[in-house]
């Protein structure tokens, strides 16, 4: 996953943990080209399961990289971590994000497979943890990425912030701040409320602190939790407090129970060594093991995937082909010239936009994955459909994160419907072409229009650039006339409530604020309109 969660996750990295880590930027999630050359470099034949928090920037990236495996023989599986009780209901738990509870997660993965358990026995006892693990937290204060003067959120005096993410978000509501033992009890009774039935009385204990929490405050709080736990009927097998998922310097700590049983006590407490966790077990022995980082996007959008990657080896296929360069292949490298002259204007909007609802690095991630993709296409050159091709596949590989994923979907889509010869792209040829852009970008990510995401600004804008293509073959005059249709479809994201994403739990919240991929990529089809008007 991304990085600003130390010890999470390659602190968890050695014997009886984890095989390896891959890691992205700060709240980040890796590319998946990333990915998969981790897994390749731990491979060891029997297989790789990948566990991390249900998130989509992770699920939609490490859910490539896990077909790519598989398409080349590799046994690959994915745990996704949803122990956050306060994020989604619990009709609706598949939703739910991942937060401190994936440590019992990895840590029962990484104890099965140190023992020599075959992969199906690996993934089953895995998904038994993170079924009976939940987790709740609170905020006092937000944290700062590193190069920003501002947090991504403030708590005003006297209130907290109920239900923490570990990506800088704010909470999902707000209440007046409680002295330590009352949030001993709301954390308790939000847990005791989920609990999984019929697992028995016996529960591991983890009081993690998000980076700016001293641990004499853990301890404080502690000591209120243990009675509740006691009043309830519930054994402490043992408590660990410290910081193991972290929020770089978020002030706030969450309560993780782990229901144990005959099949997940021993793994609990086999031995593990790692930077961030060791432990000496029963059997008193190092051993080493396997894990891994990764996706369940095999469940709701593992279908998606695989038409992505269908998609990605078709417009290879094309590339094979090798078509035939020639004045449209310019003009398409210009298009991400201007766009990321674009992105880079409106880099500090496009964080502030992120920071209401997210980690506030999505203009930094739009800059770096245009920057990869300009280089990509100024190395190679070729037709408008290997330029746009190449660019999506570079911007992907660099950006990382939903969005890095989705764009660079976006920009691969469009690609890849573009005629093999130049002389062949005409506006109605660039209409197909969005479409599929469109198309690629919601079979990966599942958005709808009033989502509140990129696809609000798409969806009108492919509708008016049909219409106008098939009233004017001239690329840039099409182009223009169905400009104003992407614009009228950011701007009604400012009143819409999220639905996709980290920003999907905050609800009302949302409500006032311009979705910032919407903004993005209004910005790029405005960028590409110019460069197609100066290369008419």
């Amino acid at each position: 996953g991304g990085s600003g969660n130390y010890p999470a996750f390659y602190g968890l990295v050695g014997s009886g943990m984890a095989s390896a880590a891959v890691i992205g930027d700060i709240f980040t999630s890796p590319s998946g080209e990333q990915a998969y050359r981790v897994a390749k470099a731990v491979d060891g034949g029997a297989g790789i399961l990948w566990s991390f928090g249900n998130y989509s920037g992770d699920v939609m990236n490490f859910g490539m990289a896990e077909m790519r495996l598989q398409g080349e023989g590799i046994d690959s599986r994915t745990v996704l971590v949803t122990d956050d009780v306060l994020s989604a209901p619990k009709a609706e738990a598949d939703r739910r994000r991942g937060i401190a509870g994936g440590f019992y997660v990895f840590k029962a993965a990484g104890a099965s497979a140190a023992r020599g358990d075959a992969l199906n026995e690996v993934e089953r006892l895995a998904r038994k943890a993170n079924a009976h693990t939940r987790t709740a937290g609170i905020a006092l204060g937000g944290c700062t990425i590193p190069g920003q003067g501002e947090p991504l959120f403030t708590v005003e005096h006297g209130k907290m912030e109920v239900g923490l993410g570990i990506h800088g978000e704010p909470g999902i509501r707000v209440q007046e701040q409680l002295p330590a033992a009352e949030i001993a009890e709301l954390l308790v009774g939000s847990l005791l409320n989920d609990a999984p039935t019929d697992l028995g009385g016996e529960v591991a204990v983890l009081v993690n602190g998000l980076g700016g929490i001293k641990y004499e405050e853990l301890f404080v709080l502690n000591s209120s939790i243990g009675p509740l736990l006691q009043r309830a009927g519930l054994r402490v097998h043992e408590t660990q407090i410290g910081e193991f998922v972290t929020s770089l310097d978020m002030a706030g700590c969450s309560l993780t129970l782990h229901w144990l049983d005959d099949e997940l006590r021993p793994l609990h407490d086999a031995t593990a060594q790692s930077p961030a966790y060791t432990r000496i077990g029963p059997d008193v022995q190092a051993v080493s093991q396997v894990v891994g980082a990764a996706t369940g996007a095999v469940s709701s959008i593992g279908k998606a995937v695989q038409q992505f990657a269908d998609s990605v080896r078709s417009s290879s296929a094309g590339e094979a082909a090798q078509g035939v360069p020639g004045e449209a292949g310019k003009v398409a490298r210009a298009a991400i010239d201007q766009a990321l002259t674009a992105v880079r204007k409106i880099e500090t909007e496009l964080g502030r936009l992120d920071a209401v609802a997210g980690d506030g690095d999505h203009g930094a991630g739009m800059v770096r994955g245009m920057g990869a993709a300009e280089s990509a296409v100024h190395e190679f050159g070729g037709t408008a459909r290997e330029s746009f091709t190449r660019a999506g596949t570079a911007f992907q590989d660099v950006a990382g994160g939903a969005s890095g994923a989705l764009v660079g979907a976006f920009l691969i889509g469009l690609g890849s419907a573009l005629p093999l010869i130049d002389n062949e792209v005409n506006a109605e040829a660039y209409a197909r072409g969005v479409a599929n852009g469109l198309a690629t970008i919601q079979r990966l990510g599942g958005a709808q229009p009033g989502d509140k995401t990129m696809v609000d600004t798409l969806t009108p804008f492919v509708n008016a650039l049909e219409k106008a293509a098939g009233q004017n073959s001239r690329l840039a005059e099409a182009w223009r006339q169905a400009l104003p249709a992407a614009q009228q479809g950011m701007e009604s994201t400012k009143e819409m409530v999220s639905k996709r994403g980290r920003s999907s739990r905050l609800g009302d919240r949302t409500v006032g604020h311009l979705d910032p991929g919407a903004t993005s990529m209004y910005e790029i089809l405005m960028a590409f309109g110019k460069a197609f008007d100066e290369g008419k």
